[in-house]
């Protein structure tokens, strides 16, 4: 392997040295290229947990020794967690349970104009569905704006749209989850506040990547995610201005949130508790503040170069393989996150994905990524691959994806395949299941949804035109 300090690991993980089967009997370490799913926890979130389990206790409610304990930890997280992501004096930190939630929780709080007019939000199509969907469906409801060919153009459309109706909140990616592409924030933010909108970012897959500051960028809101940060117990937030979260309508009712309950009326209390109702994840919050104290620790641009190094090299690898396309969103984009999207032409995902898994042991994600507007757009309606690094990811789970997908593209794969439930499963999988795990089989996420009745963020549910591909890819 090289020597060059980027190629490495920035930082031990829970399970970089997991065997896992193949189908040919062998074992191997796993390739975790997964991490904009869900990132591996940090050894040291890990081992804080395991250190505070036996302190815990209730949260706010309890005068015992423990309680007290405990509820120190819990607030003690909210302010790193605030912190890591750069929170102003007077802003808020609400926990959460993911990035979803937060953003949830900030749409029931976006207040109506003067004249009683529910307030708007602007979005772009390339969001991700929980930064989408909340907006569709809150009380001013949203404005989809479609991105541009380059960053440049997309800036100037975000302009001339602010400048064409009111709007009370711009709603935006921090980086594609699709691309790993990102526009200035800073550029955005003088757009917006301009116009006298307020902006709020979805941090998820641009918190566990860059440092961020919202003191610094002047942005309003960041919702980020515990299992996309390195911390997978449960746990997310929403930091940002104190006014709208106090005024906001109480994301849950409930013990907590209040400051007074009689039969025919309630006062409700001020955030964050006025949105934190019932028993809070005391252990989530400690394991995401471990994390945020460990990724804060590593020097500056030590995580930066580390990614960059290995999407470029991810990059190159694929666009040297016949067939093989990278997706991009904008032709201007700088800076991307390691986050890399691709096809191969000709191929369905699911079997691309599942030939990975089998055959060499390496976890990638296939479908439409809870973003279906953008691959739409951009020509992969039927879906695509996602290939994503994060702090334990090596040079050498890189050059084994890239290796793999040459062995497929010139001698396809060894195993058969077939179609069950709409995904793309090994035929009589040989592989054991992980010993006291309670399991009797494996299922792939994309038919779990399926099963549900639900496509969910899969494949394009097309069963007939799948069978079809099936008879020409599912043999060697």
């Amino acid at each position: 392997m090289s020597a060059t300090p980027e190629a490495q690991s920035c930082l031990p993980v829970v399970g970089s040295d997991t065997l896992v089967p193949l189908v040919d009997g062998r074992t191997v370490t796993y390739a975790n290229l997964d991490c904009a799913a869900s990132a591996p926890a940090l050894q040291a979130v890990a081992d804080r947990v395991t250190q505070v389990l036996p302190l815990y206790a209730s949260v706010h409610r309890g005068a015992g020794y423990l309680s007290q304990v405990s509820t120190a930890l819990y607030e003690a997280s909210r302010q790193t967690i605030g912190a890591f992501v750069g929170a102003r004096p007077d802003d808020v930190t609400v926990v959460t349970r993911n990035t979803t939630d937060s953003l949830n929780l900030l749409a029931g709080c976006v207040p109506a104009d003067a004249d009683g007019t529910p307030g708007r939000v602007l979005v772009l199509d390339v969001e991700h569905h929980a930064n989408l969907l909340p907006w569709q469906r809150s009380a001013g409801g949203a404005t989809v704006l479609h991105g541009a060919e380059t960053v440049a153009e997309t800036l100037e459309a975000i302009r001339a749209e602010l400048a064409r109706a009111p709007y009370a909140l711009l709603a935006l990616t921090g980086a594609s989850n699709v691309t790993g592409e990102l526009l200035p924030v800073a550029d955005v933010v003088a757009i917006a506040h301009e116009a006298g909108t307020r902006v709020a970012i979805d941090g998820a897959q641009l918190v566990p990547h860059r440092r961020f500051s919202l003191a610094e960028t002047g942005v309003d809101y960041i919702s980020y995610s515990g299992h996309k940060t390195y911390a997978p117990f449960g746990s997310g937030a929403l930091v940002g201005r104190r006014d709208w979260l106090d005024a906001g309508t109480p994301y849950l009712a409930g013990g907590g949130a209040v400051r007074q309950v009689d039969l025919d009326q309630v006062q409700w209390t001020n955030a964050p508790a006025r949105h934190e109702a019932g028993s809070p994840n005391v252990i989530g919050a400690v394991a995401l503040a471990a994390a945020c104290e460990t990724l804060a620790s590593l020097p500056a641009g030590t995580l930066e170069a580390h990614e960059a190094y290995l999407r470029e090299r991810l990059v190159s690898g694929l666009e040297s393989i016949p067939g093989v396309q990278v997706v991009r969103a904008w032709a201007d984009a700088s800076d991307p996150v390691g986050v890399v999207t691709f096809s191969v032409v000709g191929h369905d995902p699911g079997l691309v994905a599942a030939y990975l898994s089998a055959e060499h042991g390496i976890g990638v994600r296939d479908g439409r990524f809870c973003a279906h507007p953008l691959l739409a757009r951009l020509g992969y309606a039927s879906g695509a691959v996602r290939a994503s690094v994060g702090v334990g990811t090596t040079q050498e789970e890189v050059d084994r994806l890239v290796a793999a997908l040459e062995t497929y593209v010139t001698d396809g794969p060894t195993a058969r395949y077939e179609i069950v439930d709409a995904c793309w499963t090994v035929a009589d999988d040989p592989r054991p299941l992980p010993e006291g795990s309670g399991l009797s089989g494996l299922i792939a996420t994309a038919a779990a949804g399926f099963i549900a009745g639900a496509a969910g963020c899969g494949p394009v549910p097309e069963p007939q035109a799948s069978a079809a591909r099936a008879g020409s890819l599912v043999d060697a």
